[in-house]
């Protein structure tokens, strides 16, 4: 208790604070560049207490990327309740679920496309996390243009992926003013003027 008569909040365990560790530094200065020594060090964890709860970098990446994944998903289902049922509305959100990120303090692009892009060795235990985060997001995407009703539903699929993707890394680098905003008017031009099959959502 401090002087003021306040029990201050109890510090987060050992794992939690190699976890936060792992998000700023893998995040800001990348997954190669970011020795164990330093994860320590941040975390103020002794080395044995490192591997007690991981078995190694390997094993701490595979953990900070699982932790990104479910901070999106869970994200998203906000940014999808607040739009509410229509498909294309839901399709919007996904930008709009980009653009919170995108407000976080320094934003550096994808998390899992930069791993991925680190990770050279296709059998690195962390790029199972990378593809299945890619592959649900396509999937996300799909399920939502056939809802709706769109005709040509992977070249539509395929062309929201791009513009996600390429909203993300040009925000990140800065090479178009507010990309992520320009991609979602696009998106929403698009999805008016893409064709529909009758008695589409």
């Amino acid at each position: 208790m401090n002087v003021h008569g306040v029990e201050p909040p109890p510090r987060p365990s050992a794992r939690n604070r190699l976890l936060t560790a792992a998000d700023d530094l893998f995040y800001a200065q990348g997954i190669e560049t970011t020795g164990v020594d330093a994860l320590i060090e941040a975390a103020d964890v002794a080395r044995m207490t490192f591997y007690k709860h991981f078995r190694g970098k390997d094993a701490l990446v595979v953990a900070y990327l699982e932790e990104r994944d479910d901070r999106w998903r869970k994200l998203l289902d906000l940014t999808w309740e607040a739009a509410g049922d229509d498909p294309r509305d839901r399709l919007l959100a996904v930008f709009d679920a980009l653009g919170i990120c995108h407000s976080e303090r320094g934003f550096r692009g994808c998390s899992f496309a930069n791993a991925a892009a680190e990770l050279a060795h296709r059998d690195h235990p962390a790029r199972t996390i990378v593809t299945a985060h890619k592959s649900e997001l396509r999937e996300d995407i799909s399920s939502l243009v056939h809802r709706a009703g769109y005709e040509n539903a992977a070249d539509l699929t395929d062309t929201l992926l791009m513009l996600y993707e390429g909203a993300t890394t040009t925000q990140a680098l800065g090479t178009v003013e507010d990309a992520i905003s320009k991609a979602r008017a696009a998106v929403a031009r698009l999805l008016e003027t893409w064709p529909r099959r009758e008695g589409g959502s």
